[in-house]
This record gives structure tokens, C-alpha cells and sequence, in this order.
């Protein structure tokens, strides 16, 4: 594959934990349209990861965060779709603001699950999210 869409991508997640439950999102654009996922998104170019982060929660969800703590980097491969992103994924524990959905053309949803209860299907960047994210608590 030759085109833009085939080669690696860099995305940024944020775990966003609030008494003990992670907000997950529900995504209606590939890829892994209908799964529900940590909420993130794509850097610009030239843009530091962490502001990345920052401004897609903002963009996304309408709160403040600062990310400093980087859970894990995610690599998301689908083959079959020509999918390739790279995701640093940050835990989020402060925020400013109420989560709410403010693209609503990317996201049909969200809900606070626990940890030990996720839902299904799951984005496989969150599911390595989550596993990483176990081996440290």
C-alpha cells in the first residue's frame, strides 16, 4: 500500500479514572466503529504529545486535563482494513469540568465502567490500555 491512509499513524489516549471507574467512549468512525474506547484522538504535526492529549479530551469530551502519566504505548495493526496507529496512552485522574460528549458525529456515547467489569467490544488500543494499566495498580 502506497496511499497516506497505510502508513503508521500517531494517536494519543487518555485513561480518564474517577472513583475507581474509567470513562470509555463509544466510537462511530473507524477504525473500530461501535466499540467503545478510551477518548483521544490524532496529533498535528509539530504538536507535543501531552497538548495532543489535552486538546483532544477538550475537543472531545469538554473538560481540562494535564497529562503527565504515560500508562503505555499502544500499537493498533489491522491488516485487513490498512490500519496503523501508534498511541501513547496517559492516566488521568484530575480534570476540570463535567465529561460530556461534544462530537457528537464521533461519539454516540459514554458511560464511568469499573475496572474489573469492562464492557464489550472493546477497542483493542483500550484493551491494551487496560492491561497495562492492571499491571501497575
Amino acid at each position: 500500500m502506497n496511499d497516506e491512509a497505510s502508513w503508521p499513524r500517531v494517536g494519543c489516549g487518555a485513561a480518564i479514572i474517577d472513583g475507581g471507574k474509567l470513562l470509555l467512549v463509544r466510537r462511530r468512525r473507524d477504525p473500530e466503529a461501535g466499540c467503545l474506547g478510551l477518548p483521544g484522538g490524532k496529533l498535528d504535526t509539530f504538536e507535543p504529545v501531552a497538548d495532543a492529549t489535552a486538546r483532544e479530551i477538550r475537543e472531545e469530551l469538554g473538560i481540562a486535563v494535564r497529562p503527565t502519566e504515560l500508562i503505555c504505548l499502544v500499537d493498533q495493526i489491522d491488516r485487513i482494513a490498512g490500519h496503523h496507529w501508534v498511541a501513547p496512552v496517559f492516566r488521568i485522574e484530575r480534570y476540570e469540568g463535567t465529561p460530556s460528549i461534544m462530537e457528537p458525529d464521533a461519539l454516540s456515547d459514554m458511560g464511568w465502567f469499573d475496572l474489573d467489569t469492562l464492557p464489550a467490544p472493546l477497542t483493542q488500543p483500550t484493551e491494551q490500555a487496560v492491561a497495562a494499566f492492571k499491571q501497575w495498580a
